[in-house]
């Protein structure tokens, strides 16, 4: 594209390197005072991160899904509550790299270059059957008016615009985006997790919120070859995992380096000689690697199912979709147990609650409840043994 500024996936990486490094030193201190990382966010916005998977030729960065997932791995290792806030900004520029087709494509894809980031959610807590949607949108003049209120809306407060479903008159659900600042439009910051609790993923209010015509889009997936469309969005909760898992990895790395004492029994003089200590950092790493190792092979998968058509496309994407089911299961485990293994390293002084350390198994436990492994496995086991495409519902 002529006259407007180039972005590459190696200038990317290094102009967030420093960014990413400040995010690690202040994520334990945030968290015990609740304060978001504004300013290290918009920073990364500023580098545009999101057009790391959108062609060059449409003003991206170039790259592919799996250099999106190894930022998205980068980002999780410095904090994963920052990586998981920016989930909805990469979903939706996976959209864009994805689907030629998708509604207001050029208009979306302008807000990506400038660096805006995105919010959006489906979800509500008003207590219907699952995945029920009691938001309203209604015809009024030339647009539409939306009430309602969402709930999960990770990463809201960050953003600059906020998607959700919603339901008309005829009972068609409708998609809408507008901007945060939309009179009517109502952030809250009440999400009260064990972990990840600075996702800003709170409630969202809707209150008479005009909408125009150019905002609103008709939801209909039945006609792609591909309906598999959650995938990504499922492997960018395993990266945050695999994220999660590194940093486990740092901790145990820093600690046993730099702090921590043999016990007395110990025939070692140095904590870091010590064979149980060696073999600890070890099998964390291994863990760290298996995770890092499932969610790029994943993200590989993806890829392979771009440019498909027809019954290809279903058959590729019905494949990724397993895939990323199991690296699901393999990354949120592996996670976990890196958490929990970052306390072997040392005694009793690895658990003050200045160092924060627990942080990481909360962080990996609030992500996998996001949507259960033992649903993923028992998805890919029945792909493996009968054949049977996995759910379309987008949480495999």
């Amino acid at each position: 594209m002529i006259g407007i500024e180039h972005y590459t996936v190696e200038g990317i990486r290094a102009a967030v390197s420093p960014i990413l490094e400040r995010l690690r030193t202040g994520a334990h201190q945030r968290e015990l005072a609740r304060e978001y990382a504004f300013d290290d966010v918009r920073a990364l916005a500023g580098q545009r991160i999101t057009l790391v998977g959108i062609a060059q030729e449409d003003g991206g960065a170039g790259g592919s899904q799996r250099d999106v997932i190894d930022l998205v791995v980068a980002i999780a290792r410095a904090d994963s509550n920052v990586a998981q806030a920016l989930r909805g900004s990469f979903l939706t520029a996976n959209q864009v790299a994805s689907r030629r087709d998708l509604p207001h494509r050029a208009s979306t894809l302008r807000r990506l270059r400038a660096g805006d980031l995105f919010a959006g959610t489906a979800n509500e807590r008003t207590g219907g059957a699952s995945g029920s949607v009691s938001t309203t949108i209604r015809r009024d003049g030339d647009g539409y008016v939306i009430d309602g209120e969402k709930y999960y809306s990770t990463g809201a407060l960050y953003a600059s615009w906020f998607s959700g479903l919603a339901q008309d008159e005829d009972g068609t659900l409708l998609g809408f985006t507008v901007p945060v600042d939309r009179e009517g439009v109502e952030r809250l910051d009440d999400f009260d997790a064990v972990g990840q609790r600075l996702t800003a993923s709170g409630t969202t209010r809707l209150k008479n919120v005009r909408a125009h015509e150019h905002e609103v889009v008709a939801r209909d997936n039945t006609r792609l070859d591909n309906p598999w469309l959650g995938s990504f969005a499922q492997l960018y909760l395993a990266a945050v995992e695999a994220g999660i898992a590194a940093a486990a990895l740092d901790d145990a790395i820093w600690f046993a380096r730099e702090k921590a004492r043999p016990i007395k029994h110990s025939t070692a003089g140095r904590s870091i000689e010590d064979p149980y200590v060696r073999e600890t950092v070890g099998e964390i790493a291994a863990r760290a690697q298996a995770a890092r190792s499932a969610v790029l092979l994943a993200a590989e998968a993806l890829e392979s199912v771009r440019g498909l058509t027809g019954q290809r496309a279903r058959a590729a994407g019905a494949e990724a979709a397993v895939t990323v089911a199991q690296t699901g299961v393999i990354a949120i485990e592996s996670a976990l147990r890196a958490a929990e293994l970052l306390f072997d390293v040392a005694g009793g002084s690895i658990t003050n609650r200045d160092l924060g350390f627990d942080r990481h198994w909360r962080n990996a436990r609030t992500v996998a409840n996001h949507n259960p492994r033992q649903w993923k496995a028992a998805v890919a086991g029945a792909y493996h043994l009968t054949g049977e495409d996995p759910p379309t519902t987008g949480l495999f």
